[in-house]
């Protein structure tokens, strides 16, 4: 049995209005192995406590970037954390190495679906090559980024596909908790939503 511990951090102005968020959550903070922080509830003045911030970052192995896509990017509490939490000389630099090994990866709900998410598509980029920047943050930080999961046309979704998108970041949550995954391949995969979990069992695990 894995210890692995995920930290999912939740960035969201408005959760109370955002109906696939509110099921998002619902389901994957009771996970036993799961520390959930609704981040907006926690500081609504902004006032991040870096320090008690970085102490949780120490104690989980897997952070979780929750977060509504906005304008392409997060929500200004989310950036403002990343400011302040991720120190240089701690998080990253020549003597900042407290993150190291540790995995990170963006759970997001877009109101874009992910045929204007393409090369061909109205926003000209897909998800992911718009999440590069959280990609090179980790990797500034030494930690490994992962595949993100993305709940697209957010807006538009029926309660029935609600529920499906729950149960998978669930699923996906128990994953990653797992032992020997090769980290060396997910990172290969444009996004979680291309898997399902007859290929996690099959493909991501290293050979004993």
């Amino acid at each position: 049995m894995s210890n692995k511990k995920i930290l999912i951090l939740f960035f969201h102005p408005r959760f109370e209005d955002s109906k696939v968020n509110v099921k998002l959550v619902e389901g994957v903070k009771q996970l036993s192995g799961v520390t959930f922080r609704d981040m907006y509830e926690l500081y609504p003045d902004f006032n991040i406590n870096i320090i008690e911030e970085q102490e949780l970052l120490l104690a989980h192995d897997i952070i979780i970037w929750h977060h509504p896509f906005y304008w392409y990017n997060c929500p200004p509490l989310m950036k403002q954390w990343l400011d302040l939490v991720l120190e240089y000389g701690w998080a990253y630099g020549s003597n900042g190495k407290m993150l190291t090994g540790k995995w990170a990866m963006n759970v997001i709900s877009s109101g874009g679906n992910f045929n204007v998410y393409h090369n061909e598509g109205r926003n000209r980029f897909t998800h992911r090559e718009f999440l590069n920047s959280f990609d090179q943050t980790a990797h500034l930080c030494l930690m490994e980024y992962l595949p993100p999961f993305i709940v697209p046309g957010a807006n538009k979704l029926s309660s029935a596909e609600i529920e499906n998108y729950m149960i998978r970041y669930e699923q996906i949550a128990h994953f990653l908790m797992k032992d020997n995954i090769d980290v060396s391949k997910l990172r290969l995969v444009e996004n979680f939503n291309q898997l399902n979990e007859d290929q996690w069992e099959h493909q991501f695990y290293k050979m004993q």
